[in-house]
């Protein structure tokens, strides 16, 4: 092993990848936690690869065997490359293969029962190989290693999720007698083993202090320049992000920069790839070809050819979406473009770390949007450069995320009192609950699954629900790829523009029943933007509790959003051209929210008139919700709002918070329990903010689908003061 690591031209390994290397060997699970580029492959590959050359162990004739668990089907695809790579100079030893939904159906069995190193995907650990257990038998008898890549991506309902996913890995490994070590790499990130540790259910080692060289990074905060054009109320149009990053992409391709810009929409990498291609043929054809678009939905011999362009340098440029920040490990880039603040910080510095991945200096540039979260970031640079950056949250003593892997892991092995403390400490009081659904019955000392269809089909573990809808020509009937079925209508629906490798295509018809959308070539001169609505409605009051004359209540709640119309925008100024209704079907949500609301008598005592109780509730919303992952254990990406003036239900004016998910995730539960404590650490982060009107700080939000508007931070700390005035204690 220290001999092919040496034939890759490693002489000396770095002190980070050494001491996780040394933690793996005497059978630690650990974390590393260190920049991208820090070769974190290098650190968990050399223990595994180590182990699988070890024959001596074979329990079985096959040998030790290691599984590798990646967020994305790209970055599983790519690190085969990479073990391959490695693993060269040491023959057949290391057999690795990629085992996923891509993975033609006569090469499975192959890999079942020959590949020692397998690579794949938390989907398909929870649907297609737990439950197939006993054919899988001889590789969980034999693993000695389990690898899980980017584990900062698991956060949220979707973390916790995979943390009950691993946990009934584990327990089939001891059934079959192994216990495998678990190595997992992660951006740098706040308290990473305490994270893994509730990723994993076992006790982790943290790697955090980085010995790696690294370049100079320059980090550009760049706002596009005002246009002479005006919108709403007489405005000044500031030039599109979009426009913008595909102008620089265009001036970096034409000097030979090897370069890569992150769109946050699948229709922005597109269209930053269109407008860079047309630009580059006025300079030289032969440079059009060198830029591409990369993002979910494509085909998967599509991505495997565009990650081999870029990988050999065919490609010089590339718009890509988050599918490539998580996919693939390229070396020698030169600068990243970000088009529009991707969230968090740590997904801002995962994508500028992969600039400059070979120890040379390299470029990254911020480009904001016409937003006020992100015109507030490139006026504030020490939001994003003197902060640390956020913790990675996720919950796997969730009921409602436990319940369906309880009938999982008993549909793969009947579940005994031994197995209580493996899941945690929710399952005792969950059991019953089960019983009395007629999910398990119990039988002497272990509960049995009892229906017919498959247990491990109760739950998409990513939650995004629904059947993909195929994008089809309609001409030729040709397949050009797939929109999640909860994106289609805003992007897929009648009259869209969709953009696909580079070509364009107009929308004829959406079918929704056959979940198809049939396209056809055009090239508009425009692009489009779905506008939808939101409403709220109380569906059942579990829990209501006085808070002097207004109320706090907690109960269920169905959500309704509806895509009513789309607009069709200028490409390269975004002016708005034309607006074309829609008659798309509503999409509704049953979940659980908690609300509260306040009179007249608090607005008056409040001082919030009429002209600013929108944007008093908009901003309380926003914090709230901004807030409550220190209380509820979740990630704000996890829940929703939704503040009205006079609701119809309450006939007061309301704020909502509820879970995304559907039958609720147990965070708006949490937050009433905790509302008292909750709502004052809101009041708190808004009223000791030192800006002046709002900021991404305290009430703007990222994830806003009003644009931040209206917002009334006074009017916010005033209502606020006001409502917990009267809160009782407890």
């Amino acid at each position: 092993m220290v001999a092919a690591v040496r034939t890759a031209g490693i002489e000396h390994p770095w002190a980070h990848q050494a001491r996780a290397a040394e933690h793996a060997l005497d059978g630690e699970s650990v974390v590393v936690a260190t920049g991208t580029a820090s070769g974190k492959s290098l650190a968990y590959l050399t223990p595994v690869l180590s182990a699988l050359l070890d024959g001596s162990e074979a329990p079985n004739g096959r040998g030790a065997t290691a599984l590798y668990l990646s967020p994305t089907k790209a970055l599983a695809a790519d690190q085969r490359r990479a073990v391959r790579a490695l693993a060269a100079p040491l023959g057949k030893a290391v057999r690795p293969a990629v085992y996923d939904g891509d993975t033609p159906v006569e090469e499975r069995e192959w890999v079942r029962q020959y590949a020692n190193y397998v690579l794949t995907n938390p989907d398909m650990l929870h649907r297609g190989i737990l439950p197939s257990h006993p054919r899988w038998s001889s590789f969980l008898r034999a693993l000695r290693y389990v690898v899980i890549d980017e584990c900062h991506t698991y956060r949220g309902v979707f973390g916790s999720h995979v943390a009950q996913v691993l946990r009934r890995l584990r327990r089939l490994c001891a059934r079959y007698g192994s216990d495998p070590v678990f190595l997992l790499a992660s951006a740098t990130a706040a308290d990473p083993a305490v994270a893994a540790g509730r990723l994993t259910g076992l006790p982790v080692t943290e790697v955090a202090d980085d010995a790696s060289p690294r370049g100079e990074v320059v980090f550009a905060l760049w706002e596009p320049p005002l246009t002479e054009l005006h919108g709403e109320k007489g405005a000044p149009v500031r030039r599109t992000a979009t426009a913008e990053t595909a102008d620089l992409l265009t001036d970096l391709a034409v000097q030979g920069v090897r370069s890569v810009a992150f769109v946050r929409s699948r229709r922005g990498a597109e269209l930053i790839s269109v407008i860079a291609q047309e630009r580059l043929a006025q300079v030289d054809r032969s440079l059009a070809r060198r830029v591409a678009a990369y993002r979910g939905g494509y085909l998967p011999e599509e991505r495997r050819a565009l990650e081999h362009a870029l990988h050999s340098g065919e490609l010089l440029g590339l718009a890509a979406t988050t599918a490539l920040e998580l996919g693939v490990d390229v070396s020698g880039l030169d600068a990243v473009l970000i088009a529009g603040y991707p969230g968090t910080r740590a997904s801002l510095w995962q994508q500028a770390g992969r600039a400059g991945r070979s120890g040379q200096g390299a470029l990254a540039v911020l480009v904001a949007r016409d937003d006020p979260l992100d015109t507030y970031l490139v006026h504030h640079p020490e939001a994003l450069f003197d902060q640390p950056v956020e913790s990675t949250v996720l919950d796997p003593d969730n009921p409602y995320v436990l319940a369906p892997h309880l009938c999982a892991a008993a549909a793969e092995l009947p579940l005994t009192e031994d197995d209580l403390k493996l899941f945690g400490p929710a399952t005792a009081e969950l059991l019953p609950q089960l019983e009395a659904a007629k999910l398990l019955r119990r039988r002497t000392k272990a509960w049995h699954w009892t229906r017919r269809e498959r247990a491990a089909d109760l739950t998409d573990i990513r939650g995004e629900g629904g059947r993909p809808v195929q994008v089809v020509e309609e001409g030729t009937g040709r397949l050009l790829g797939t929109v999640d079925a909860s994106a289609a209508h805003t992007t897929v629906h009648e009259g869209a523009v969709h953009l696909h490798q580079g070509r364009t295509y107009l929308v004829r018809k959406l079918d929704l029943d056959d979940s198809a959308a049939l396209v056809e070539e055009a090239a508009p001169p425009y692009s489009t933007t779905a506008r939808d609505t939101t409403a709220i409605s109380v569906l059942d009051t579990d829990t209501e509790v006085p808070w002097g004359p207004g109320r706090l209540c907690y109960g269920s709640v169905e959500v309704t959003n509806q895509v009513v119309s789309f607009l069709r925008r200028k490409l390269i100024t975004g002016e708005v051209l034309g607006e074309t209704k829609l008659d798309l079907p509503p999409r509704t949500l049953r979940t659980r929210a908690v609300w509260w609301t306040v009179t007249e008598d608090q607005l008056d005592a409040a001082r919030v008139n009429p002209e600013i109780l929108g944007g008093a509730l908009h901003a309380a919303e926003h914090a709230s919700i901004g807030m409550l992952p220190l209380f509820a254990t979740c990630d704000r990406w996890d829940i929703g709002g939704v503040s009205v003036p006079l609701h119809p239900d309450t006939l007061l004016p309301t704020v909502f918070v509820y879970d995304g998910h559907p039958g609720g995730a147990g965070f708006a539960e949490r937050a009433f329990h905790t509302a008292r404590t909750w709502l004052t650490a809101t009041l708190q982060a808004i009223a000791s903010c030192e800006c002046e009107a709002g900021c991404p700080s305290c009430i703007q939000s990222p994830k806003c689908g009003n644009g931040n508007d209206p917002l009334h931070k006074r009017g916010a700390v005033r209502l606020l003061t006001t409502l917990l005035k009267d809160a009782p204690e407890a």
